[in-house]
């Protein structure tokens, strides 16, 4: 006979074995801060920001996973080279590389305009050895500059609980405000071998 679990009540969800859940936020702007708006003097920071134009597919997804393979990042992992260099090259998305100064990729922001009047902020972060060190407000200024730029109306970008639990703060402390909650289910990338099984704080269900 088949075993079934107490019913559910109202908000909660089954997680299949082998499966990840988490809670998503997404955060938005409908007008640059006044902070952005202001000059300021440029702040001392052991790294620079460049246009990673002509990325590598395969040196992309090595960053991608530096960076975000602590906080279990995973959507690009799986996607062939064709379809990563199909978004990073699209004239309406915009790749910048954060380096250091011995020109070592150590950071990522990813800005899409695909969407007319809005840009999405994909992806941002720095590697673990780059944070702690003021570089994060920095490189956010320099995000939000280019983000809003001429026509556009809404910047977003979203969060979620296996990510950096400091990411949600810092990005409501640069102006963003909450917009939409919700419960995102998916396979756990781990088991899929997409990352090592023993990274990221959430547990691995089997």
């Amino acid at each position: 006979m088949e075993a079934h679990g107490p019913p559910l009540g109202h908000g909660y969800h089954n997680v299949a074995p082998g499966d990840l859940a988490c809670v998503v936020t997404a955060l938005e702007m409908l007008e640059p801060p006044a902070a952005l708006r202001r000059l300021t003097p440029e702040a001392e920071v052991p790294v620079q920001i460049v246009r990673w134009k002509d990325a590598a597919p395969e040196k992309y997804r090595l960053l991608y996973k530096r960076i975000g393979g602590p906080w279990l990042w995973w959507t690009r992992l799986g996607r062939s080279d064709a379809e990563i260099a199909a978004i990073i090259h699209d004239p309406r998305v915009q790749l910048y590389a954060v380096v250091d100064r011995t020109r070592v990729e150590v950071g990522m922001v990813e800005l899409d305009f695909r969407v007319e009047g809005e840009c999405e902020i994909v992806f941002f972060g720095l590697i673990k050895g780059a944070t702690g060190k003021g570089v994060g407000q920095w490189l956010m200024r320099k995000a939000l500059q280019l983000a809003w730029a001429p026509g556009v109306a809404r910047v977003w970008l979203h969060t979620c609980t296996t990510d950096d639990p400091r990411a949600l703060p810092f990005y409501q402390k640069q102006g963003f405000e909450p917009f939409a909650r919700f419960v995102e289910i998916l396979p756990d990338p781990r088991l899929a071998g997409l990352l090592p099984q023993d990274i990221g704080s959430a547990p691995i269900i089997l």
